[in-house]
């Protein structure tokens, strides 16, 4: 199926632009302008307040809340965490001449709105036409600081073009903002007050007592005589701003929010940090904090950036998905996981999957290890929580759960939280990628191989032995493809499952070699015995891998290629997205999938299967793919380049960065597909760069679209910043930070260092 551009906004290659309000596209818009630190985020909506179609959304990372669902069956869950929301800190509302600013109500115009890269800032402005002839423009720009995490800042700006007189203005910290799928705020206050010029207010969620500590000071251009204004889980300032024609004249707020996301601190003590942190905030310059920021994101570029020549929408797309991934996370607060959506709407309940190790950590990886180790160190956090849900199905070890914000299992689909097993082995794959790419040999030690014991265990207690074939896999299983209901033998499981095994041998073993005593701690620690070793190796050696040799092809689980076919393409258009439009059974009678299964372990470990069987299976699986998963065209398009296909990957691509500002599966209104920005980047580096970092060191095969003039990217390998640029001649390859390094480029080995190597673009890469 063909997917749409809704187009609307402005090109342009550092910052996303668009003039003129649209009420339509609204909520669309809220999700695109949302911004970031990792520690919160908040959605663009209006400062002001706007009575019209909106979701405003204001997210902490690991702040939750908790929601009985009255199951009685043993090892399906009975309550689930979601993320809630929170403060708004950007409550604003501003009177003049008794009428008061509502975009869905006041009369406006030279309405604009730009999220910049660059400054890391989001400034939304317009001329108010009061009803009473007075013009007055306004300008709104907010940032959520990258460098001080608990802060964030808002200014607003007055200019009245034809008069002279006064505007009212209230400005707070709101806890009454409603959880749109409960109906409801999810907070009760516990104190707020006044202190040393610090307006604050705490809270905590209803039921699982995580607490916020939020705050303001105010600075201005002009001396403000504000009263306090208080009500139940609000409080704020009012104070009036004289207006002089034709001048400036502005306020800034600093507000400062800080968490108890364990529950575990004391209201006194969390006052006390988040009062000792405003007040420490409200010394701060605020031109100061524009140019920390500005400087912060200037050092993102020097080493992230993506440079494409020849297609500036592309261009715009790429940047704006890095941003995104930074806004997101950085690595700054360990024991943080990224949700589906990010810190941009509530859609997926701000939950993570199995998406974050296979799709996000290799963005993180290659430009910022900090933050793939942090990833990692969230799995670490709650192997407890993964340990208890494996006693809830009957296994031992761990069960990594398929959707989680706290390391409990928080998905309430029994067939997806009890089927789905391939989150435990994307930890394991996660964990073998990073070390194999970063040489994090201490991780692996101290914590990595904690996990992937108890992981093991998990994947050796709930298989089975068939007992016609006398081979070993897993029953009643849906895969990566959720179109595939309680099938037997998955490959994808089946064969993660075998590499767990073996990578977990292989680090027992080296460890026994290389760091005895560490090995005994952790023998110690998991009670790891030799016949689990022994019994792990002999599954792995006995997987039932589904392979049909006269054709080299996969089968995605046990009788799929004996399944009814139907032609993905003669289903009509509106049938989709076919979750909302066929009955629910009706999706699992064909051999259609929803997303790569066979085509994702081949590109995992690329390595390990030839050319001809990529294409075999590639030739045999794209054509049952109706990519109902904004995952999926990304790895079909690495896949495409790799075997030759070249105008087809970029027909895959064409969409990958854009996917959200073009909104073209009609649900960027929801929040933005955080993991699917992350697969995006995946799509050029993996895909049209070629890389691959299954092997024994980084290797390239670059090719070049043919609408595009050249393309860079850089990646960190071995502590050493590459930086690649393809052209329609050339492909060149220099260290930028003056360390050096081997790659394999078209099969053969370079040293790469700052003074740079080029070679020829390889024959067949210029797609024609």
């Amino acid at each position: 199926m063909a997917k749409v551009a809704d187009k609307y906004l402005k090109v342009d290659p550092w910052a996303i632009i668009e003039d003129g309000f649209d009420p339509e596209r609204n909520r669309t818009s809220e999700s695109i302008f949302s911004l970031g630190n990792e520690y919160m985020g908040v959605r663009g909506f209006a400062d002001e307040g706007y009575s019209g179609d909106s979701l405003p959304g204001s997210y902490f990372n690991g702040l939750n809340e908790q929601q009985e669902i009255g199951n009685h069956y043993k090892g399906i869950i009975r309550s689930l965490r979601y993320m809630v929301n929170a403060v708004d800190w950007l409550y604003t509302r501003i009177t003049v001449d008794g009428e008061v600013l509502d975009l869905a109500k006041s009369k406006v115009s030279e309405f604009s709105r730009r999220l910049d890269f660059q400054s890391g800032t989001y400034c939304r402005e317009f001329i108010w036409h009061l009803e009473c002839g007075k013009d007055l423009k306004v300008t709104f720009t907010r940032l959520v600081s990258m460098t001080l995490s608990h802060l964030g800042l808002q200014q607003v700006a007055f200019q009245p073009l034809n008069f002279s007189g006064t505007a009212e203005v209230c400005t707070g910290l709101d806890f009454n903002m409603i959880h749109e799928e409960r109906g409801k705020s999810m907070w009760k206050s516990l104190r707020s007050g006044v202190e040393d010029g610090v307006t604050a207010i705490m809270a905590e969620t209803l039921t699982t007592g995580n607490k916020l500590f939020s705050s303001f000071v105010l600075q201005s251009s002009q001396v403000i005589n504000a009263v306090r204004v208080e009500r139940d889980r609000f409080i704020g300032q009012q104070f009036t701003l004289e207006l002089t024609q034709g001048k400036a004249v502005h306020y800034t707020k600093l507000a400062v929010n800080c968490t108890d996301s364990d529950s575990s601190r004391s209201e006194d003590s969390l006052w006390a940090e988040g009062m000792e942190l405003a007040v420490t905030a409200g010394r701060l310059d605020e031109q100061a904090v524009f140019s920390e920021q500005k400087t912060y994101w200037s050092g993102i570029w020097q080493t992230s950036d993506i440079r494409i020549e020849g297609d500036p929408e592309n261009q715009q797309g790429i940047r704006f998905c890095i941003f995104q991934l930074y806004q997101t996370y950085h690595g700054d607060h360990p024991g943080f996981n990224i949700g589906a959506k990010g810190l941009t709407g509530e859609a997926y309940r701000g939950l993570a999957f199995w998406d974050t190790e296979s799709y996000c950590l290799p963005f993180y990886m290659f430009n910022n290890p900090k933050a793939a180790k942090s990833l990692l160190e969230f799995r670490y956090k709650t192997l407890p929580e993964a340990m208890l849900r494996a006693k809830d199905v009957d296994c031992e070890g761990a069960c990594y759960p398929i959707a989680t914000i706290d390391g409990t299992e928080s998905c309430d689909l029994w067939q997806h939280s009890n089927l789905q097993l391939h989150v435990g082995t994307a930890v394991s794959y996660g964990i073998w990628h990073y070390v194999k790419n970063t040489g994090d040999r201490t991780f692996l030690y101290s914590k990595g191989a904690e996990m992937l014991i108890q992981i093991s265990r998990f994947y050796a207690t709930r298989g089975q032995w068939g007992q016609r074939s006398g081979e070993y896999g897993y029953f009643g299983v849906m895969g990566p493809d959720e179109f595939q209901l309680m099938v037997n033998n998955n490959c994808y499981i089946n064969l993660m499952a075998q590499k767990l095994f073996e990578y977990t041998l292989e680090t027992v073993a080296e460890m026994k070699e290389q760091v005895p005593d560490t090995f005994a701690e952790v023998m110690a620690k998991t009670g790891l015995r030799d016949e689990e070793l022994a019994d792990w190796s002999l599954k792995a050696q006995h997987m039932r891998i589904p392979l049909d040799p006269n054709s080299g092809i996969y089968e995605e689980h046990d009788g799929f290629f004996d399944m009814p076919h139907i032609d993905i393409h003669s289903i009509p258009v509106r049938d989709f997205p076919l979750y909302a439009n066929w009955s629910y059974d009706r999706l699992y009678r064909y051999d259609m999938i929803k997303q790569p299964d066979v085509l994702m372990f081949m590109f995992l470990y690329s390595g390990q299967f030839s050319r001809e069987a990529k294409v075999a299976n590639y030739e045999y699986y794209e054509p049952r793919c109706i990519h109902e998963s904004s995952l999926s065209p990304s790895i079909h398009s690495i896949l495409a380049s790799e075997i030759g296909k070249h105008e087809e990957a970029y027909t895959f691509f064409e969409f990958a960065t854009r996917l959200d500002l073009d909104n073209y599966n009609r649900n960027t209104r929801e929040g933005l597909h955080t993991t699917s920005i992350a697969a995006a980047w995946m799509n050029i580096v993996y895909g049209f760069g070629g890389m691959r970092s299954d092997g024994d060191c980084l290797s390239f095969q670059p090719s070049l679209p043919q609408r595009w003039t050249s393309y860079s990217f850089q990646v960190m390998y071995e502590g050493v910043l590459l930086r690649i640029e393809v052209t329609k001649d050339t492909v060149s390859f220099k260290a930028v930070d003056g360390g050096s390094t081997e790659i394999v480029v078209y099969g053969q080995k370079l040293k790469v260092d700052a003074a740079g190597t080029a070679i020829p673009l390889g024959e067949g890469m210029l797609a024609g």
